[in-house]
């Protein structure tokens, strides 16, 4: 059993790993509390489209930018991209956002950068939408809209409930907005379904994990943004050196560096995405890399298959792998000797410029 953490969580009860099961209770929380918002926004966003989208965000609200972008470029057509908050906030830049739709995503609402890009955003013309969970922050004074996160207090370092939140936000918006059925029906699910995944067993990733020191993490489309939090939380809490890539952007030069020492994680939906991904795992398994793939079932042939559910939507999907991975990363954190709480150098807030 390992030591009780320094923060007062046992080891096998921590910080993270209690917040991140309460992200079924955070979600339906906050979808019923933010319903009404989306459809106004969604009733502006159809009378006035914008000409782009921009995210603004650090870290894991980051890799939650990247899940908007590919729910908003397939379902809207909407070109969505990645703002470096440091254009504003180090280098003065003041770009032309007339019109367009302005995402700040953060779960603390209080890093300069943001706020200063926010503000770049608003004065330029942008529909600002700030994603965030402490509602009494600067940043929910500073942008238009606010869809507050409602995941309560969050004391590990490790964000889970937050990225959770995120995630189902970006999914309700884009619900509201396209006006698609089935996605409004993978909204009205997710809670439940996020109480499944909560409860699947990953444990039979542990054994290829719990000693290597290189990892690629990939998946493609709406599951690349839970890729890179997988890969950012292996870094942050486990010490593995862990790097995100498209599934397509593997097969340049990446391509070389995976083998007996160096495994590979796959995350995978049920899309048109899926037979390739399962062709580059099949190859990868084929030249003995130990591959580790969740959400394709037993589909991925000669790979460690983590359980999944099988009829959710490919663009909700990626949220509930997210859940699953987490208690998985917990459990190995202790196992490399780390606690999940607190991993070295690192604060809950970080107020980047």
């Amino acid at each position: 059993m390992p030591p009780m953490s320094t923060n007062g969580a046992a080891a096998n009860g921590s910080l993270m790993r209690s917040e991140a099961l309460e992200a079924p209770q955070v979600v339906a929380r906050m979808l019923a509390a933010n319903a009404g918002r989306c459809a106004d926004l969604a009733l502006r966003l159809r009378a006035a489209p914008p000409p782009f989208a921009v995210t603004c965000a650090r870290g894991s609200s980051d890799n939650a930018g990247t899940y908007a972008k590919y729910l908003l470029e397939i379902h809207q057509g909407l070109v969505t991209a990645s703002v470096g908050p440091s254009i504003s906030s180090v280098f003065g830049g003041t770009p032309r956002m007339q019109g367009a739709l302005c995402l700040t995503i953060s779960q603390s609402g209080r890093s300069p950068d943001l706020l200063s890009l926010t503000d770049t955003a608003r004065a330029a013309g942008a529909i600002t939408v700030a994603l965030v969970n402490d509602t009494e922050s600067p940043l929910a004074q500073k942008a238009e809209i606010v869809l507050p996160l409602l995941a309560g207090l969050e004391r590990s370092v490790a964000a889970t409930k937050s990225y959770i939140a995120s995630l189902a936000s970006i999914l309700q918006i884009v619900a509201h907005w396209s006006g698609d059925p089935l996605l409004h029906a993978a909204v009205e699910r997710l809670p439940e379904e996020l109480a499944v995944a909560a409860a699947y067993d990953w444990s039979a990733a542990e054994p290829v994990l719990n000693n290597v020191q290189n990892l690629f993490v990939i998946g493609r489309g709406p599951g690349f943004g839970v890729a890179q939090e997988a890969a950012l939380k292996l870094k942050e809490i486990c010490g593995m050196h862990s790097e995100a890539m498209s599934a397509a952007e593997l097969m340049h030069g990446p391509l070389a560096l995976p083998g007996q020492d160096f495994p590979v994680m796959a995350f995978l939906q049920s899309d048109k995405s899926e037979s390739g991904v399962l062709k580059i795992l099949r190859g990868l398994a084929g030249r003995g890399v130990p591959v580790i793939a969740a959400g394709a079932g037993n589909r991925a042939t000669g790979a460690i298959a983590l359980p999944s559910l099988p009829e959710s939507n490919p663009f909700s999907a990626p949220i509930l792998l997210i859940q699953s991975f987490y208690l998985l990363a917990e459990r190995l954190a202790w196992a490399r000797g780390r606690d999940p709480d607190r991993p070295p150098h690192l604060k809950k807030v970080t107020e980047t410029q």
